[in-house]
């Protein structure tokens, strides 16, 4: 890995086409969520077959903490649309088939001319694709586990979300007075939606149901 890209560094905004031909940006990927970046070396590797059925394994626990998750391979399109459909994936894949991401990264896995892949990485990305930890994935070992990534995301998420912990001071008082930016997903609704939930859930337990805000 190119020595820039670092802890701390801004990832390149790669733009690729997906498994449905569709050209993304990794920065459209991510939103304003950690993301999960996987370099990986194509449908061929053994290796990139057991890492990804891992991850499809955590996909449920990915997908309801407000993460997101992206995999580029070398892969062409219909053997990228084959390693996806493979190991029951539910996030984008994409193709680096020209190999801009290898090079531009100087990452050629150049013990394996046949194929000419990448090598493995695993990023763990903060918001503004900023980098928090990188894993070298040559040796399977490498790689992280879902206990690894657990660990990073937990950082993560709890330096990027000030709603961490509701406790913090000043928390309650944002939320009685009617500010939602500092909550994640309230500060896209705003005030308004705010409101309206707390008035369903009145109603709820008023007529003896059990619906909160």
């Amino acid at each position: 890995m190119r020595s820039d890209v670092q802890p701390g560094a801004t990832f390149p905004d790669y733009e690729l086409p997906d498994h449905e031909n569709v050209t993304r940006k990794l920065s459209e990927l991510q939103g304003d969520d950690p993301l999960i970046l996987t370099l990986a070396r194509g449908h061929y590797c053994p290796k990139e077959h057991q890492q990804h059925l891992e991850l499809a394994a955590f996909y449920p626990k990915i997908a309801v903490a407000y993460t997101q998750i992206a995999t580029i391979t070398t892969d062409e399109h219909h053997t990228l649309q084959e390693f996806r459909a493979s190991v029951g994936a539910q996030w984008p894949f994409l193709s680096d088939s020209e190999r801009t991401v290898q090079k531009d990264l100087d990452i050629q896995e150049y013990t394996d001319p046949e194929n000419d892949p990448m090598i493995p990485h695993t990023l763990v990305l903060k918001p503004g694709l900023v980098v928090h930890s990188i894993y070298n994935g040559y040796w399977f070992w490498g790689r992280p586990s879902v206990v690894d990534l657990w660990h990073d995301l937990r950082d993560v998420t709890r330096e990027i979300r000030p709603d961490w912990d509701l406790s913090t001071p000043g928390l309650r008082e944002a939320w009685d007075a009617g500010d939602t930016s500092p909550f994640h997903g309230w500060d896209k609704r705003g005030a308004g939606s705010r409101t309206a939930a707390e008035s369903r859930g009145y109603v709820a337990a008023s007529s003896g149901g059990s619906e909160s805000s």
